[in-house]
């Protein structure tokens, strides 16, 4: 059984990741990848170049380019809140992700819900319409870059 277990182990350590990748609108063509997050980078279409990175996302922070400087921090994550930059300060929250959608600043109403994420889809506001699907994703991916990738197409 020992021996069973450390292979798995083995193979799992040197099985590649797979990128997640992020589409237009409900598509899922490869001409629709808008960007693709792999190893804790999130690269400009389906790039893989270094000079493509767009953001790093490392210990709940999201960092400018390919940077891990602090001075490069754009969003810290902590209990379901974005602050901006490494602030932790109530005035600084951006948006709040609670139950799969995100909220303007820390606000619980409804008409506050900026998207929702369901089934790999992200929705416009607080609707699960086909035709108001802003983002698909080929699996879950965190909303910290969710929001960052909504924000900037804006």
């Amino acid at each position: 059984m020992k021996r069973f277990l450390l292979s798995i182990l083995c193979f799992l350590s040197i099985t590649p990741t797979f990128a997640q990748k992020v589409y237009r609108g409900n598509s899922t063509y490869t001409s629709d990848i808008i960007c693709r997050f792999e190893d804790g980078k999130l690269h400009k279409g389906n790039s893989t170049y270094i000079s493509d990175v767009l953001v790093r996302f490392a210990d709940k922070m999201l960092y400018r380019g390919n940077s891990t400087y602090t001075s490069d921090v754009l969003f810290t994550y902590r209990d379901g809140k974005i602050y901006r930059g490494r602030s932790s300060y109530v005035s600084d929250v951006v948006a709040t992700w609670r139950d799969g959608k995100m909220y303007s600043t820390t606000s619980p109403y409804q008409s506050d819900i900026l998207f929702n994420y369901r089934d790999n889809k992200v929705y416009r506001r607080n609707s699960t319409y086909q035709s108001d699907i802003l983002l698909t994703t080929s699996s879950r991916l965190h909303p910290v870059l969710l929001y960052w990738i909504l924000c900037a197409a804006e």
